[in-house]
């Protein structure tokens, strides 16, 4: 039997990529997203690949994200792969000038939209005593960086939490993975950085890693045989050694 993934923020970036990886896997998915026309564009792409569910909703919307859940026919219903990847970056202001409405964002979606998704679906999983986990964090949750005060601050619990699910859902043998990319190259940048010529600066002179090469490893994670979970991932291009340091050619 195929197995069954919700992807969360699947509409660009990394959540796109890990839907086209799965789909190319066999996967069948839950694809959701706040923009209905691109689920449906991305929905009819892979639709000749594996069979595909769209959900519309924001993470911050409690009661959406339960209703959402909820209105899942009953061949979708069994979630076996929980993928929460709906993630922002809102801004690089020290934290004196830092805009209370980018920090709502970030901690909206960052950490409490990961966790009223994972409200919405891990009961199941514990009851089947089977099923999987992946938190999508970011270097960021390792390392604090100069104005990245709140946004660090929002992946450091996102790195708590998933701690925190591998502890208490161990008893029931599910996996729990976080996946920390460093630089990727999307969208999330130009929303960060509010415009595409500052986050187009931010690429320049080194290859960043690209959304396909992060589905890739979520891939691998969730491969891997019943008995191995792939816990904690850190993961650069190869120009970056760190939050502050990238090699860049002139």
């Amino acid at each position: 039997m195929k197995k069954i993934a919700l992807i969360t923020g699947a509409t660009s970036g990394i959540g796109r990529a890990t839907a086209h990886e799965f789909a190319k896997q066999g996967i069948n998915l839950i694809l959701c997203g706040r923009r209905q026309e691109r689920l449906d564009t991305i929905k009819d792409a892979l639709n000749k690949l594996t069979e595909v569910h769209t959900l519309n909703f924001d993470v911050r919307d409690k009661k959406a994200v339960f209703k959402a859940i909820e209105s899942l026919p009953e061949n979708f219903k069994n979630i076996d792969i929980l993928i929460n990847n709906a993630g922002n970056a809102h801004g690089l202001d020290p934290i004196q000038d830092g805009n209370t409405n980018d920090w709502d964002a970030m901690m909206d979606i960052n950490v409490k939209g990961l966790l009223y998704v994972s409200k919405a679906i891990i009961p199941q999983m514990t009851k089947r005593q089977s099923g999987h986990v992946i938190n999508i964090g970011s270097s960021a949750g390792k390392e604090v960086y100069p104005k990245g005060n709140v946004y660090c601050a929002s992946k450091h619990a996102v790195l708590a939490i998933t701690e925190g699910m591998r502890i208490d859902l161990n008893p029931f043998g599910i996996k729990v993975s976080a996946i920390n990319p460093g630089l990727v190259e999307t969208e999330f940048s130009q929303v960060r950085f509010k415009g595409e010529t500052l986050a187009d600066n931010v690429y320049k002179g080194y290859k960043a890693l690209q959304p396909h090469d992060v589905a890739e490893v979520i891939y691998f994670a969730v491969s891997r045989p019943a008995h191995v979970n792939i816990a904690d991932v850190l993961m650069f291009c190869t120009a970056q050694a760190s939050s502050t340091i990238v090699k860049k050619e002139i």
